[in-house]
C-alpha cells in the first residue's frame, strides 16, 4: 500500500500509540480530582502542556487542549464573536478556508454578523491590499488559514500580521491544521498572531486530540461550559492519554522536520515533472517556498476526481479528491472555484498529500501506475 492521503489523516506512530496505552493503563485518574492519583494525572497534563509550549516557543498558559482542529476553529471564531460583540460584528476571512472555518462564519452570519470573504488569485492566495481595504472600525476578527488543505498554498500570514499591528484591537486567528512540521512555525507564531488551531491526527497523534494557541491577554468566550477545566475556558475532563501522546508526536515530528520536508519536496517534484508532460493534466500546486511541501493537487481533464481516486485505489495507492471532509459530497473544490477554475476541471481535481514516511520509491511506483491509468482514461474519453 502507498498512502498519499496524509492531509486527511496520518497514521499514529507506534511509539505515540505506546505512550497512549501506557497512560491509559497506569494513570487513569481525573486531573481534577483532589486525591494523589488525580494529582499525578494533573501533573502529567501540565508536563505535556509545557512540553508543547517549549517545542513551539510559546508560554504553557497559552496552550489550551481541544478535541481537534474543527473544535479549535469553531471556538476561536465564535468565541471572539461573542466576546467582542459589543465592539462590532464585522468579521473577515478568506474564500478558500476549510469547512470548519467557513461554516462557522456562515452560522455567525445567520446570527446577524457581517462577514467579508477575501478573494484569491490564481494560486489561491489573498492580497494584503484586499485585507487592508476590508478592515472597518467595527471589525473584530481576521481569520486566515496558514496552508490551504486542497492545493497547499501558504497564505501571507506574516504580511497580514504586519498590517494588523496597526489594528491592535482586532483578533488575528490562524487555522494552522496543515502547518505543523512543514517549516512555517515562525510564520504562524509571529508577534501578532493571537490564536492558532491545531489537530493531532494531522501529525501522527490519535484522533480526537488537538489544541489552540491563545496569546496572553487575548480573551474569547468559552463554548464548552461545565467543570471549569482549561482555566474555565474549555470544560470537560481532559483526554489525558491523547494529550500526552500528542505532545510526544509533536516532539517526534519536529525532530525530523528538516529531512522530512526535503524528502517531501523531492517526491512532489518527481511526480510534478512526470505528470506535467501529459496534455490533459492541469497542476494547481507549485513546489516552491510559497506552497507547502506535502500537498500536490492536479486534474485529468474529462475524468471525475472520484473516478481517479478509485482507479488508484485498485492499484493500492491512496489519494483523495481535495478535502477529505467534503470528498464524499461529490462536490467540486471550493478553493478551485474561488480561483475561478472552470467546473469541469474542478470536478476532476485530486490531491496527493505526503507524510514523513513516504519515499521516492513510492513516487516512482506512483508515476508508473499513473501512466497506465492515464492511457486507460484517454481511451475511454
Amino acid at each position: 500500500m502507498i498512502y498519499f492521503d496524509n492531509s486527511a489523516t496520518t497514521k499514529v506512530l507506534p511509539e505515540v500509540l505506546d505512550t497512549y496505552n501506557k497512560v491509559s493503563e497506569q494513570i487513569w485518574g481525573n486531573p481534577s480530582s483532589l486525591h494523589n492519583f488525580g494529582e499525578q494525572a494533573f501533573n502529567l497534563l501540565e508536563q505535556s502542556r509545557k512540553q508543547i509550549a517549549d517545542l513551539l516557543n510559546v508560554h504553557p498558559d497559552e496552550i489550551y487542549f481541544t478535541s481537534g482542529g474543527t473544535e479549535g476553529d469553531n471556538w476561536v471564531i465564535k468565541g471572539t464573536a461573542i466576546e467582542k460583540r459589543e465592539f462590532g460584528k464585522h468579521l473577515i476571512t478568506t474564500s478558500v478556508e476549510h469547512a470548519a472555518v467557513r461554516n462557522s462564519f456562515e452560522q455567525l452570519k445567520q446570527l446577524g454578523y457581517d462577514v467579508t470573504y477575501l478573494p484569491v488569485d490564481d494560486e489561491g492566495r489573498i492580497s494584503i491590499a484586499d485585507l487592508k481595504a476590508a478592515i472597518r472600525p467595527d471589525t473584530t476578527l481576521v481569520s486566515i488559514m496558514a496552508v490551504n488543505n486542497e492545493i497547499g498554498t501558504i497564505q501571507p500570514i506574516q504580511e497580514a500580521a504586519e498590517l494588523l499591528k496597526n489594528y491592535p484591537k482586532i483578533h488575528f486567528h490562524v487555522d494552522a491544521v496543515q502547518g505543523l512540521g512543514k517549516g512555517i512555525q515562525d510564520q504562524i507564531f509571529n508577534d501578532r498572531t493571537d490564536f492558532a488551531a491545531f489537530s493531532g491526527h494531522k501529525f501522527h497523534a490519535p484522533r480526537g486530540t488537538g489544541f489552540i494557541y491563545g496569546r496572553r491577554g487575548r480573551r474569547i468566550a468559552p463554548l464548552m461550559n461545565g467543570g471549569g477545566q482549561e482555566k474555565n475556558q474549555r470544560s470537560g475532563t481532559e483526554n489525558l492519554p491523547g494529550i500526552v501522546a500528542m505532545a510526544k508526536a509533536i516532539r517526534l515530528v519536529l525532530a525530523k522536520e528538516p529531512s522530512a520536508i526535503e524528502t517531501e519536496r523531492q517526491i512532489k517534484q518527481l511526480i510534478m515533472d512526470h505528470i506535467s508532460k501529459f496534455d490533459k493534466v492541469t497542476i494547481f500546486s507549485k513546489n516552491d517556498a510559497t506552497f507547502a511541501p506535502h500537498i500536490l493537487c492536479f486534474a485529468i481533464q474529462g475524468v471525475r476526481g472520484e473516478t481517479i481516486v478509485h482507479a488508484f485505489e485498485k492499484q493500492g495507492i491512496y489519494i483523495s479528491t481535495t478535502s477529505a471532509c467534503s470528498s464524499k459530497d461529490h462536490t467540486e473544490s471550493g478553493t478551485l472555484n474561488a480561483m475561478q477554475v472552470p467546473d469541469d476541471i474542478a470536478t476532476s481535481a485530486v490531491r496527493i498529500s505526503l507524510g514523513d514516511h513516504n519515499t521516492l520509491d513510492e513516487a516512482k511506483q506512483f508515476v508508473k501506475v499513473f501512466d497506465q491509468l492515464y492511457e486507460e482514461f484517454d481511451k475511454l474519453s
